[in-house]
C-alpha cells in the first residue's frame, strides 16, 4: 500500500475501469446530459422527453411499442415519460381506429411549440458536446457510434 500512489489493487491484472469504453462512454454521455440540462430552453425537459417528442413529430401518432422501437428507451422509461409528457400537455393520447386495445400517443400544438424553441438549442447543444473536436474527429465520432449501435 505505501509506494503505490494509484491504491492497492490497482495492478489487478492491468484492469483500470476509467480506461474502459464503458466508463469513457457513460462520462461522455454525463456531459452531454448536463450540457443539455444547462442549454435547453425548458429546463424542466430531459433529453429523453425531448427524444420522444421528435420521435413523435418524425412518426406521428405512435404506440408505446412503436416509441420503444424508434427511441432505444425501455418500456418503464416511456410509460413515465409520456406520464409526464401528458401532464405537461405536451403529447395526449388516444385509442388506435384499427385496435381499440392500443394506445396512441400524440404531440399536441403545446409540444409543436416546444419543439420550435428547442431545436435550436438542441443543435447548440450538439455544438457544446462535440466541443473542441475537428471536424475529421466529429465525423469519426458519429461513424464509430453509430457503428456501436448497429
Amino acid at each position: 500500500m505505501g509506494d503505490n500512489p494509484v491504491g492497492p489493487h490497482a495492478d489487478a491484472g492491468g484492469y483500470q475501469f476509467s480506461e474502459q469504453i464503458g466508463h469513457l462512454l457513460r462520462r461522455a454521455y454525463q456531459r452531454h446530459l448536463a450540457i443539455f440540462q444547462a442549454n435547453a430552453s425548458d429546463p424542466q425537459v430531459t433529453s429523453m422527453q425531448f427524444v420522444t417528442l421528435c420521435a413523435l413529430r418524425d412518426n406521428g401518432p405512435s404506440s408505446q411499442t412503436d416509441l420503444i422501437r424508434i427511441t432505444g428507451i425501455d418500456q418503464a422509461t416511456i410509460r413515465g415519460i409520456i406520464h409526464r409528457l401528458k401532464g405537461r400537455a405536451l403529447v395526449g393520447d388516444g385509442t388506435d381506429e384499427g385496435d381499440r386495445r392500443k394506445v396512441v400517443v400524440h404531440l399536441t400544438k403545446a409540444g409543436e411549440r416546444l419543439l420550435d424553441e428547442m431545436i435550436p438549442c438542441a443543435r447548440r447543444i450538439t455544438e457544446l458536446t462535440f466541443g473542441d473536436l475537428n471536424p475529421a474527429e466529429r465525423v469519426a465520432l458519429d461513424f464509430i457510434l453509430r457503428a456501436m449501435i448497429k
